[in-house]
């Protein structure tokens, strides 16, 4: 991780790109120390991705003592137990990952050796969609794990993780403070949705919106993060989202919002809409069905002062409690939390350890 200040400190193997991207993270001077939590935490995140997640990874770490953050590619990703060799995670007291399914398990057996580990979970809705190839997946990866944690930013779904059997919290989505802002320029473009409709797991929200799209004046668009991506919302006056089948709101709706346009997103749930604050016609607009989504736009588009209304109060929304300066120690706090007892570790299991990690058994065994 880029870090020019005097508090962070390039660590790990200067030969590897994982390592020269390593930085140990010191909190904030003006964080006052009883308000960190005295841990030292290891976090394993993606490099590269669409999202730019760098504030959130700051204001987790700033609310511990010590937190080193590596940054690996896809291919380090797949092979963390060179990470692992190098960063020995029995040094910590929480080890904690945010990649993707598909790359974590294949290592499970790896992955099973590492005590206190908690996992990040933006994708975990899709164990529950019908139409996607993980469905069950991450259920069957997370029980695999003993004694793991996993935080995942959907409330219906963590519940649901939590009935079958994994140790689950809820930490909602936020969006990034210092990128996306209201700029209070015109609003050129009347309604939009922007994002991948492509992906299979995105075959119901391209239906639903091309159904809207039909019926009333829609563009779907594309364009790179960062400032580009923040420059087109402040152009958009209704934000349109399909979150079709998800049980949980992505991203882009906190986004959209605190950029000062009026959201108008695919309704979710009463549970999920009382713990986010989400009320319909008030600070969102919600729908259910094609024909809902095209008779809410045209009542904003006759009442200009209530889409104002609902755009003014999902900004104050979002500001109050979606900045990843708020989300970040929401979810520290729940990476501190105590664990489940992990239980033994079976003969295989040692069998591994012996081979290829023994310092990890012997961190298995001080956990008993």
């Amino acid at each position: 991780m880029k870090d020019t200040s005097d508090r962070s400190r390039i660590s790990g193997h200067p030969e590897s790109s994982a390592y020269r991207r390593a930085a140990l993270i010191e909190p904030e001077a003006t964080c006052a120390k009883n308000t960190r939590l005295p841990l030292k935490v290891m976090m394993i995140v993606m490099d590269e991705q669409r999202v730019i997640l760098d504030s959130l990874y700051k204001a987790i770490s700033d609310s511990f003592d010590t937190c080193t953050i590596l940054r690996l590619d896809s291919e380090e990703q797949r092979n963390l137990s060179n990470c692992f060799k190098k960063h020995n995670p029995v040094a910590y007291d929480r080890v904690v990952i945010f990649s993707r399914l598909k790359r974590l398990e294949p290592q499970t057996r790896l992955l099973r050796l590492i005590p206190n580990l908690v996992f990040l979970e933006h994708d975990a809705c899709q164990n529950y969609m019908e139409e996607s190839h993980n469905k069950g997946a991450y259920t069957r990866f997370y029980k695999a794990i003993p004694g793991c944690r996993v935080i995942s930013s959907g409330y219906q779904v963590s519940q649901a993780l939590r009935r079958d059997g994994v140790d689950a919290d809820f930490v909602a989505k936020g969006f990034d403070e210092r990128l996306i802002k209201n700029c209070h320029a015109p609003r050129d473009i009347s309604a939009a949705f922007i994002g991948s409709i492509k992906h299979t797991v995105y075959q119901k929200r391209k239906r639903m919106l091309e159904d809207i799209s039909n019926r009333i004046l829609l563009r779907i668009e594309r364009t790179n993060s960062g400032a580009d991506y923040a420059t087109l919302l402040n152009r958009i006056r209704v934000f349109v989202n399909a979150d079709s089948g998800m049980h949980e709101y992505m991203i882009k709706n906190f986004e959209a919002m605190a950029a000062g346009c009026i959201l108008l997103t695919e309704d979710q749930g009463e549970e999920e809409n009382e713990i986010l604050g989400f009320r319909d016609m008030e600070n969102v607009m919600l729908y259910r069905t094609a024909n809902e989504a095209v008779n809410k736009l045209t009542i904003i588009s006759e009442n200009h002062e209530l889409g104002d209304r609902i755009a003014k109060a999902g900004e104050v929304l979002a500001w109050e409690k979606f900045t990843f300066a708020k989300i970040g120690p929401q979810i520290a706090e729940s990476i501190a939390k105590p664990f489940r007892p992990r239980g033994n570790l079976g003969t295989l299991d040692r069998w591994y350890a012996r081979l290829f990690h023994h310092g990890l058994l012997v961190g298995h065994s001080a956990q008993q």
